[in-house]
Order: C-alpha cells, then sequence, then structure tokens
C-alpha cells in the first residue's frame, strides 16, 4: 500500500530534524576541540613565560653576585700599598 503523503512528509520531517540535530551535535564538538586546544596552548605559553621569568631572576641573581664578588675584590686591590726601598 502506498504511504499517505502526511507520513512522508512526517518521515522527511523526522530525518531533517535528525541532521540538524546532528549538525548542532558536530559543530558544539568542533567548538569544544578548539576551546581545549586554546586552553591546552595557553597553560604551555604561561608555564614557558614562568620558567623564563625563573631563568632571568636566576641569571640577575648571578650577574648581582658577580658584581659584588668583583666590586669586593677591586676594593681590596685599590687600598694604597706601602712602598718598598728597591734594592
Amino acid at each position: 500500500m502506498r504511504k499517505s503523503v502526511k507520513s512522508r512528509a512526517e518521515e522527511q520531517f523526522t530525518a531533517t530534524q535528525k541532521k540538524a540535530e546532528q549538525a548542532l551535535t558536530d559543530s558544539e564538538n568542533a567548538r569544544q576541540e578548539r576551546a581545549d586546544h586554546t586552553a591546552k596552548l595557553k597553560a604551555l605559553r604561561l608555564a614557558k613565560e614562568a620558567a623564563d621569568r625563573e631563568a632571568a631572576e636566576k641569571a640577575d641573581a648571578e650577574k648581582a653576585a658577580a658584581k659584588k664578588a668583583a666590586a669586593k675584590k677591586k676594593k681590596s686591590s685599590a687600598q694604597p700599598q706601602v712602598h718598598r726601598p728597591q734594592s
């Protein structure tokens, strides 16, 4: 027997609704994947910036220590020496 026009229209409508729901789900999944990827990149960038900051602070501390040691060494050699008679 032939299906009525109404039942065929309902089947087409149902199929269209399923496709629309699937497209929405796919779109949401793609958006979530992009958001996850962006969050991962941000976390990596922040970790790198923190590591760079720590390395810069360590280098500054080493530079300050070297400067202090050089100043101390220079200070001790800057004192006048006693003149000794040459023989």
